[in-house]
């Protein structure tokens, strides 16, 4: 994930949007497959990730469409995952808006109405329907 972040943080700089992004499938006899498969470079034994189950792919995803609403939840679940506190929230530098700001008070749980008249129309003819006793 931290380089799926690192390349998310690249895009935002160079203003890049990429409109898809395209899963990998192993094609057989490349060395691609070979490292997806065993989690090792062939040329150098280190060890490589690649993302095989369906979810880890998706945060990789999302990072890379950072932009999309829709991707929203998942890159914030990414960042957090990886510890990327830094890179949510409003600032220039941050992938994505925190998702669960502090709740803004309404007009119903606000003390800024108490006392006042409401003036609001209600509708209906006045009357009140009686409840039938069982």
């Amino acid at each position: 994930l931290n380089d799926a972040v690192d390349l998310a943080l690249f895009l935002k700089k160079n203003h890049i949007r990429p409109e898809q992004v395209q899963d990998f499938y192993p094609t057989p006899g490349t060395i691609s497959t070979t490292m997806f498969y065993t989690g090792l470079d062939p040329y150098t034994m280190e060890e490589v990730y690649s993302a095989k189950l369906p979810h880890d792919k998706a945060l990789q995803r999302a990072l890379l469409q950072y932009y999309n609403p829709k991707n929203f939840a998942l890159v914030e679940e990414a960042l957090r995952k990886i510890h990327r506190f830094d890179l949510i929230g409003n600032g220039d530098n941050c992938l994505v808006r925190e998702q669960n700001p502090r709740p803004k008070s309404n007009k119903y749980n606000s003390n800024q109405n108490y006392g006042k008249n409401n003036n609001r129309r209600r509708s209906g003819n006045g009357y009140q329907k009686s409840k039938k006793k069982r």
